[in-house]
C-alpha cells in the first residue's frame, strides 16, 4: 500500500502538465504513465472508473494551485485591482516560459467534459467558486457592496481565463496584462465613485 500512494500525485501532476498542452482527448492513459513515472497499475488502483476522474482529480489540484496563489496575492496587496495586475504578471511569465503552449488545464478539461461529465463538471464548479469567493471577499474589504462584489468578480475572472487564449494565438503576454490593466481600472473608478458619494453623503 505504501509504495502505491506515492504514485497518485505524481499521476495528477502529469495530468494537469498534458491536459493545460495537449488538452484531454489528445492525452491517453500511456502518456500519463510515462510523463508520471508511475506503473501503470498503480493508475488503475487509484483511479478505476478511468481517464474521467483523473480529469476531475487534474481540476481539483489546478483549481487549489490557482486558489493558494491568488490568496497569497490577496494577502500582500492592498486592492482587487493590486491583485489582479500582480496575478496577470505571473500568468504573463508562466505562459512565457511555455513558449506560449501551456494553457488552463480547468479550461481546456471542462471544455471538453462539461457539462457531460457530472463529477468532472462538479469539480469546476467548486474551483471556480473557490476563485470567485476570494476575489469577492477582496472587493467587499475595497468598499463594494456584496451583490456587485459577486459580479465584478465573476467578470474578472470569466476576462483572465479568455486572456489566456488569446496569449496562446497571439504568443505575447500583452493579451492578459492589458486585460488585468483595463479592470484595475475598471475597480478604481468604481471604488472612487463610492468614496466620494459616501462624502457626499
Amino acid at each position: 500500500m505504501a509504495a502505491k500512494l506515492k504514485h497518485r500525485q505524481p499521476i495528477i501532476d502529469a495530468a494537469v502538465q498534458l491536459f493545460r498542452q495537449r488538452g484531454y482527448a489528445a492525452t491517453g492513459l500511456n502518456d500519463l504513465v510515462l510523463a508520471s513515472g508511475s506503473p501503470k497499475g498503480s493508475m488503475y488502483y487509484y483511479f478505476p472508473d478511468g481517464k474521467p476522474t483523473i480529469a476531475a482529480a487534474a481540476v481539483e489540484e489546478a483549481g487549489r494551485r490557482v486558489m493558494e496563489t491568488i490568496e497569497d496575492i490577496a494577502a500582500r496587496t492592498g486592492s482587487t485591482a493590486d491583485l489582479l495586475v500582480e496575478h496577470a504578471r505571473l500568468l504573463g511569465q508562466w505562459m512565457e516560459k511555455s513558449g506560449f503552449r501551456d494553457g488552463c488545464p480547468m479550461t481546456t478539461v471542462l471544455l471538453e467534459l462539461a457539462p457531460d461529465d457530472r463529477i468532472v463538471t462538479e469539480a469546476g464548479r467548486r474551483a471556480f467558486a473557490a476563485r470567485l469567493r476570494i476575489l469577492g471577499d477582496k472587493l467587499i474589504e475595497d468598499g463594494f457592496e456584496a451583490r456587485e462584489a459577486e459580479a465584478m468578480a465573476l467578470l474578472c475572472t470569466n476576462a483572465l481565463q479568455g486572456s489566456l487564449v488569446m496569449a496562446r494565438v497571439e504568443c505575447s503576454r500583452a493579451p492578459i496584462e492589458q486585460t488585468a490593466a483595463q479592470l484595475a481600472a475598471i475597480l478604481k473608478v468604481k471604488s472612487e465613485a463610492r468614496r466620494s458619494n459616501a462624502i457626499q453623503d
